[in-house]
């Protein structure tokens, strides 16, 4: 890993940043070890959180007796108990997010190792995968130490890998029973439709954030006279003759197809947050994740 490509991915004004955040879910997930993470479930760490009244059943260990000698009433001691979080970031990895400047790849790479750094900070178990044919996934990370791992295996992937989208997330699931937050970072753009695959994601019982990612050149494209439009996935052709008229229409066109996925996610209780490829990480995690409530 060279110094070069650690200040293009991560620079260290970033990473001081994203040290003092935290990931939030919406749900409460039982962890597998005690971390550094509250849960808001109650549990029987040594945080006192409540009371309630004690049932025939409940442990007596952690009865309050000093409260039964006053009131001579059995009540039980809560606490909150902490819990390691899962987190998942997929990164689509079709040809299609190797387009605009920056790339939308790249800014996908730089979100998710930014909100993975976060996550390891806080001791919650990362998970980096790129969709592709064959799925490319990271080991556990857990802990600041892990950082330079989480560069080194970001940096090996190419956005070269013509899939269905349905079909690598169907991998993922099958492969990761864990519950926790999944991150998608994708532009959506899969001919066969993206909505089955946001579909499995909910099936899993995750706390499900969708990150579109497009480039300024997609969002207003500066195009004019005729031209010939070849698809980077399918090698589909088509020739236009671009007006201000065409670009309008383009621009409804686009303006429903994000639409239609942000009512999507809304309607089965998904989070959907549209980024521009030139917004970097700073702005997309440090400002529209925190107002989404990912981050704080």
């Amino acid at each position: 890993m060279t110094e070069k490509t650690e200040l293009q991915l991560l620079p260290p004004s970033l990473l001081a940043r994203l040290e003092r955040m935290e990931l939030v879910s919406r749900k409460v997930f039982r962890g597998r070890l005690k971390g550094e993470r509250r849960s808001k479930r109650k549990g029987q760490s040594v945080e006192f959180a409540d009371f309630r009244n004690y049932v025939p059943g409940d442990d007596l260990r952690f009865v309050d007796w000093n409260l039964y000698a006053r009131l001579d009433k059995l009540f039980l001691k809560l606490f909150l108990e902490e819990e390691d979080l899962h987190v998942y970031f997929l990164i689509d990895a079709s040809p299609s997010m190797d387009f605009g400047e920056p790339t939308k790849f790249f800014a996908a790479k730089q979100v998710a190792a930014a909100l993975g750094f976060v996550g390891m900070c806080r001791g919650d178990r990362v998970r980096l995968e790129f969709l592709g044919q064959e799925n490319k996934t990271s080991p556990v990370l857990r802990g600041r130490s892990q950082l330079w791992r989480m560069l080194e295996f970001v940096e090996t992937v190419q956005p070269n890998q013509v899939f269905r989208l349905t079909d690598a997330v169907k991998r993922f699931c099958l492969r990761n029973t864990g519950r926790g937050i999944v991150v998608l970072l994708s532009d959506l753009m899969d001919k066969t439709g993206y909505e089955p695959a946001l579909r499995m994601l909910l099936g899993q019982q995750m706390d499900v954030f969708v990150l579109q990612i497009l480039s300024p050149e997609e969002m207003q494209p500066d195009l004019s006279g005729d031209l010939k439009l070849v698809d980077c996935e399918d090698h589909d052709e088509t020739e236009i003759s671009v007006t201000s008229a065409v670009l309008k229409k383009y621009q409804q066109t686009l303006a429903a197809f994000v639409d239609q996925a942000r009512r999507f996610c809304a309607q089965r209780g998904m989070v959907h947050l549209l980024a521009r490829s030139d917004h970097g990480a700073e702005v997309i995690v440090g400002q529209y994740l925190r107002e989404r409530g990912l981050v704080r």
